[in-house]
């Protein structure tokens, strides 16, 4: 990257991303880019797809779904791409062993003026096509142009039309009469000095095509004569034999090409660990690159995987390895915004982490537009308010604080919006369920936690009413061991939670899940259900409890 570059910075929420996350990469992105007025471009980006709650709030405040981003690992985009040019399919062989050894490179892609690629040719390809002496029919096989034979044996056209194509006829040298009688057929291509007798053979034998070497004009007969017949004539300064050995190159790069559909690419976003696997599987040792449009680039080899940036990220509402995009090993964390648990995310050096006891993401990201003082936009009022809200189920969670209530009755004030008047609406949004799936609502809001060597998934649904929750539990319930599969998670846990009422009923799947949820929070359940009277938290009521029970059955087991 040049210093000049722009360096994009992504700003990532959690998988299956919900309201906070999503609002507090848009918000915390907007921050970022009013603060730092260096060459650095901070983006939002989500984990996943965004559930109904969270579209509600977007489509409200008039923003888009943030750019998906599934994996943070090197990309071809993050190297050096080599910037070579694509040249024309009627391009020359000269012209290309030319170019080559200008551009100091051993391939050239060949494109359409649409910038799309159309084939590779290789200095082997070339050498190939030079050592072929016994083709004569190479340049009407390949269709070659009259203004291919001009360009690359610096000759003049005197007779003819240089956009004229050769369709047929072998390459010959013309010596004398006597020694063509019978060799020249009609549509040949007959190379001649400046003897008037052999050129006046060629044309009566039905020659297409007269090169006329060592620099000789053919008298004016000779040029009626082929006009008449429709003749053409190409006079150079080479002689017989430079010309016979150039004119073959003379051929399009497309006669020799490896066809696109026969070539390995790369797409800027293929990754540099699957880019290296191909390129140890092939001889090639250059390799195309498309744009995210499908237009070609440049080529890449091994050479500049050499050289890697590695893609800079900052993590808002989570800290934990298993709820991060994949990658994130080989990416440069730059900061940690969030409001749960230290996690397990870990950075080779020192960043700027900020955790704070709090019900939401958005309530700390307000805090940095004051200490900045920023000026927060109605429309980033909007976003960040919906995240408190749908964190504090509108202030009932016990994880709300009483910044959280400060911040979001401030933040109302600036959208102009009556908090429990938008977060029925809100909610009642994102319980509404025609036309979703079972993996659908199951993953809008689904997170996955570990201790000691227990991997296991806590889910959260909200609804403001009996009917609503009843219909989610009868669509989902049934879909739990498939989410244990996909998720690879022998333990799934999912909370059915009523607003109004602040109770839970905690769904759950696998292996001693039974018996976790009654040491975790002293109940009977009944009929693969746990019914938590007061608990709505997954952050401060649930995922603790769960986390000290495993414990403790850990240690019980040795």
């Amino acid at each position: 990257m040049s210093p000049e570059a722009v360096r994009k910075v992504n700003i990532i929420g959690h998988r299956n991303p919900d309201t906070d996350s999503i609002c507090s990469a848009i918000s915390y992105a907007y921050l970022k880019n009013q603060i730092d007025q260096s060459k650095t471009e901070y983006e939002p980006r989500r984990a996943g797809s965004v559930n109904r709650e969270t579209a509600f709030v977007l489509k409200h405040f008039g923003f888009k779904e943030p750019r998906l981003i599934t994996s943070v690992a090197p990309q071809i985009k993050d190297i050096e791409i080599t910037r070579l040019r694509g040249i024309h399919r009627e391009t020359s062989l000269l012209e290309a062993w030319d170019l080559m050894r200008d551009m100091n490179t051993g391939t050239l892609c060949i494109t359409d003026q649409d910038g799309d690629l159309q084939g590779l040719i290789s200095v082997r390809d070339i050498a190939n096509a030079n050592m072929d002496i016994l083709d004569a029919r190479a340049l009407s096989d390949a269709r070659t142009s009259y203004q291919n034979i001009v360009d690359t044996l610096k000759g003049t056209m005197i007779v003819g039309d240089p956009n004229g194509v050769l369709t047929k006829g072998d390459i010959h040298i013309g010596s004398s009469p006597d020694m063509m009688e019978g060799a020249i057929r009609p549509g040949d291509i007959v190379l001649v000095t400046d003897r008037y007798d052999t050129q006046h053979f060629a044309i009566d034998a039905g020659a297409s095509c007269l090169i006329v070497c060592c620099g000789a004009q053919p008298l004016a007969s000779v040029r009626n004569k082929a006009a008449g017949l429709g003749i053409a004539i190409i006079t150079t300064n080479y002689t017989s034999f430079e010309a016979a050995r150039l004119i073959t190159m003379a051929v399009p790069v497309r006669a020799k090409m490896l066809n696109e559909d026969k070539i390995e690419m790369f797409s800027v976003n293929t990754s540099v660990d699957e880019a290296q696997k191909v390129m140890a599987s092939t001889m090639h040792r250059f390799f195309p690159v498309l744009d995210e449009d499908g237009h070609y680039i440049g080529v890449v080899s091994s050479p500049n995987m050499l050289n890697v940036d590695k893609k800079h990220v900052i993590l808002v509402d989570h800290a934990e390895v298993s709820q991060t995009v994949d990658g994130m090993d080989e990416a440069e964390i730059m900061e940690i915004i969030d409001h749960h648990r230290v996690g397990t995310v870990e950075t080779p050096g020192p960043i700027y982490y900020r955790c704070e006891p709090v019900g939401c993401t958005c309530t700390i990201i307000y805090e940095m537009f004051q200490e900045y003082e920023i000026e927060v936009p109605p429309n980033i009022a909007g976003l960040m308010m919906s995240a408190i809200l749908s964190d504090t189920l509108c202030f009932r969670s016990p994880t709300c604080t009483q910044a959280d209530i400060h911040v979001g009755n401030e933040l109302a004030r600036i959208c102009n919006e009556d908090p429990e008047a938008y977060s029925d609406a809100m909610f009642d949004a994102g319980a509404d369920l025609v036309g979703r799936t079972a993996e659908e609502v199951f993953s809008s809001d689904f997170k996955a936690f570990s201790r000691g060597n227990v991997s296991f998934g806590v889910g959260q649904g909200t609804f403001m009413t009996a009917k609503s929750r009843k219909a989610a539990q009868e669509l989902i319930a049934p879909y739990f061991e498939t989410a244990a599969a996909l998720n690879n998670l022998p333990l799934i846990f999912y909370m059915f939670t009523d607003i109004r009422s602040q109770t839970t009923e905690m769904f759950y799947y696998g292996p001693n899940a039974e018996g976790l949820i009654r040491r975790a929070f002293n109940v009977r359940p009944h009929n693969g259900k746990a019914i938590l009277p007061g608990v709505v938290s997954r952050k401060k009521q649930v995922i603790p409890a769960l986390m000290a029970a495993i414990q403790r059955y850990q240690d019980e087991m040795g």
